[in-house]
């Protein structure tokens, strides 16, 4: 581990929605990196003190953080507190998202924008919040999009577009912000065994057998395999990479 640790020592991070799943792994990676791990979550106070605990329990830094960040006074607050526990911030990490599905028929206003208020909303202003925060030096925002970007699927029109929507925002702020050195780069993640996944009977579904028939290395993935991709976009090793959309989906395209 301490052969490893040199690569994120004396940063700051911020990681929406770490209380589970893909964000929970992403801190816990960070965290063995040797950042101090900002764990937000919007409801799940026992599932962040439980990551913030497993990072303590290994010597690491981390604080668990309360924000809905589909709300910009909130996000304010979730920045404020990072500042005052640990004096800085290099890394921002917007993994907060919802999903849900819909016929056409069924799309309502809500649907909609519960999305887009979360999913792209938030993340602009997460985004607008850490560039104030971001030091001299610069700093990474790694944003979680999904391959229902660039592989829409059916009933998920609104979802898909609100992950379309990522993938452009991270293309334009990583030309604004370049001069800055502040890099900007997104994931786009296959079918992830998640919280939500399970919740939602998809682990156990058809439509999971289908997919890992199409995906060339032939299973689903875990929350573990999109984290190291994280930590390398938030570190010095991707210090000349910004704009990037990268796919992690066994294969699948």
């Amino acid at each position: 581990m301490s052969t490893t640790k040199e690569k994120l020592t004396g940063k700051v991070a911020i990681v929406t929605g770490a209380s589970k799943g893909i964000g929970a792994s992403i801190a816990k990676h960070l965290a063995a990196e040797g950042a101090a791990v900002v764990v937000n979550y919007a409801s799940s106070k026992e599932g962040a003190d439980r990551v913030v605990a497993e990072i303590s329990g290994k010597g690491g830094k981390a604080i668990a953080v309360q924000a809905n960040v589909a709300k910009k006074k909130e996000i304010e607050r979730l920045f404020a507190e990072t500042k005052k526990a640990f004096g800085r911030l290099d890394i921002l990490v917007n993994n907060a998202g919802i999903y849900e599905f819909s016929p056409l028929e069924g799309i309502t206003e809500e649907h909609f924008h519960k999305q887009f208020d979360l999913n792209v909303l938030g993340l602009i202003l997460a985004s607008q919040e850490a560039a104030k925060h971001f030091g001299a030096a610069g700093g990474s925002i790694v944003n979680i999009s999904s391959l229902a970007s660039p592989m829409p699927v059916p009933s998920g029109s609104v979802y898909s577009a609100t992950k379309a929507a990522v993938d452009a925002v991270t293309k334009s702020l990583a030309k604004e912000l370049g001069a800055r050195n502040i890099r900007v780069n997104s994931i786009n993640p296959g079918m992830v065994v998640t919280e939500g996944v399970q919740a939602a009977g998809i682990v156990e579904s058809d439509f999971r057998k289908q997919v890992e028939a199409q995906t060339p290395l032939g299973r689903i993935g875990q929350p573990q395999d999109i984290a190291p991709a994280a930590v390398f976009l938030a570190s010095a090793d991707a210090a000349w990479i910004t704009g990037e959309t990268l796919v992690i989906a066994g294969g699948l395209r």
